[in-house]
């Protein structure tokens, strides 16, 4: 697929990508038992990108509404450094990330899929929707996922960014 020099640009940037968690590390539904717990599936294709992308030298981070153990133990097994839970308004964890880092909102690039990611995607400067996102997330999205959230989404944004920031041979050198 062809994409526009904006976009590719745009992914240049990147110093730090952040990921909402359900709907974009996971598919989204919600798995309920009957004590109140809640199970997550995440794909095992975007744990890898997350750390292939951290080894280039962009740093990682999540922002979700939920808060659950279970966030926090996957996040730790990915080595995700920053994680924000239980976040109502996310831009706030946003700017508290470009503060803590020092970063522009030019150098973030930001994965949502419904109406709370809208103020960071809008934000970011390379703002993406994973392809299940609610529409109105699509409108204002610079890019569009071709893969779901939870079905390799994240791992798709990734490597994006690896292939415009040319370091997606260096990180898989170790594979080959």
């Amino acid at each position: 697929m062809q994409h526009s020099d904006t976009i590719i640009n745009a992914a240049k940037k990147v110093r730090l990508a952040i990921f909402d968690v359900d709907g974009v590390l996971t598919d989204g539904l919600l798995y309920l038992l009957d004590d109140g717990q809640n199970l997550k599936a995440f794909h095992c294709h975007d744990g890898l990108g997350l750390k292939l992308l951290a080894k280039s030298g962009v740093k990682i981070a999540i922002i979700t509404s939920h808060r659950s153990t279970l966030i926090e133990k996957r996040m730790a097994q990915l080595q995700v450094e920053y994680v924000y839970q239980g976040v109502e308004n996310k831009i706030v964890a946003y700017e508290d990330l470009l503060k803590k880092l020092n970063l522009r909102d030019e150098e973030i690039a930001y994965v949502g899929d419904d109406l709370p990611d809208i103020a960071p995607i809008r934000r970011a400067g390379f703002g993406v929707a994973v392809a299940n996102a609610t529409p109105m997330v699509k409108e204002f999205a610079l890019y569009q996922t071709e893969k779901s959230g939870g079905a390799g989404a994240a791992r798709e944004v990734c490597e994006f960014i690896l292939r415009a920031q040319g370091t997606y041979q260096a990180v898989h050198e170790a594979f080959l």
